[in-house]
């Protein structure tokens, strides 16, 4: 995959920097594993608005990715890879041995027709998915279970991956995308490589209503407002609005909001880059 640059025939355009979509193979979702999505714009159960900034945006439908990959010691051969407008990265179509379809995250190097199985005694190779007990040590690694049985919830998202750095007892140390390193139980899941679409982070929208087609509204600065509406706001000409706060007046930017008990705090052994 790699990303194109834009003829600047159109304001828009001038500084447009988009996906070429050259590793796509079709436009066409799988009808069984796709379901509506009921967009809230930002507003809760009796109307209010809870968050501000969001609304409006293009219709999408969820596709249902397996995050699990629990179905194990059954190859699966890849039947396409496609865009997901819920996410970064691109996702893969498995058609199983028995005839049963899922969506997976797609790592980078996965093509149409390669054939991935999980379980504990498969090969440490892209796409497949194994405990990480079983990884061979130095391996890059992508959507990483943190409870056993709980599904993947690090390293998810477009050109991220962890490293599998050592094993201690019943524990695995793993260097994550934040450069953070922590120690996850041994049994739980991970997938070989690294998460594709890594470009990106190359993109550039090029005009304020692609933001908007993405379900952004334009977001108005703290000190731009009046003093009623922001910690920020007010003040002669162009003040600079004081010390960065939220509009509730929590301190921002350096200001630690986790929590000093946090239970999992034990399990973390370097703290990410600051």
């Amino acid at each position: 995959m790699a990303v194109k640059r834009f003829k600047p025939v159109t304001p828009g355009t001038r500084f447009r920097v988009g996906a070429d979509y050259s590793d796509v193979t079709t436009n066409v979702p799988e009808k069984t594993l796709v379901v509506a999505i009921k967009k809230s714009g930002g507003r809760n159960n009796s109307g209010k608005m809870t968050m501000r900034y969001l609304g409006g945006g293009h219709k999408k439908s969820y596709r249902l990715i397996d995050f699990k990959r629990n179905k194990f010691d059954i190859p699966a051969k890849v039947a396409t890879i496609e865009y997901d407008p819920n996410r970064s990265a691109r996702i893969a179509l498995l058609v199983f041995a028995d005839g049963e379809k899922r969506y997976m995250i797609a790592p980078t190097g996965l093509t149409v027709g390669q054939t991935v199985v999980s379980g504990e005694n498969v090969a440490p190779e892209v796409g497949n998915t194994l405990p990480l007990k079983s990884i061979p040590l130095g391996s890059l690694i992508h959507a990483i279970e943190l409870n056993p049985g709980q599904g993947a919830v690090i390293a998810r998202s477009a050109g991220t991956y962890a490293q599998l750095a050592a094993r201690d007892g019943k524990y695995a140390v793993i260097k994550l995308p934040s450069g953070e390193t922590r120690m996850i139980l041994a049994t739980c899941l991970a997938t070989i490589g690294t998460v594709s679409n890594a470009e990106k982070a190359n993109e550039v929208l090029g005009k304020a209503g692609r933001k908007r087609w993405l379900g952004r509204r334009p977001r108005v600065r703290g000190v731009a407002m009046n003093p009623v509406d922001h910690p920020m706001g007010g003040g002669e000409g162009r003040a600079s609005g004081g010390h960065p706060r939220s509009r509730k007046g929590l301190l921002a930017k350096g200001f630690k909001t986790r929590d000093k008990k946090k239970s999992s705090d034990r399990y973390i052994i370097e703290r990410r880059k600051k």
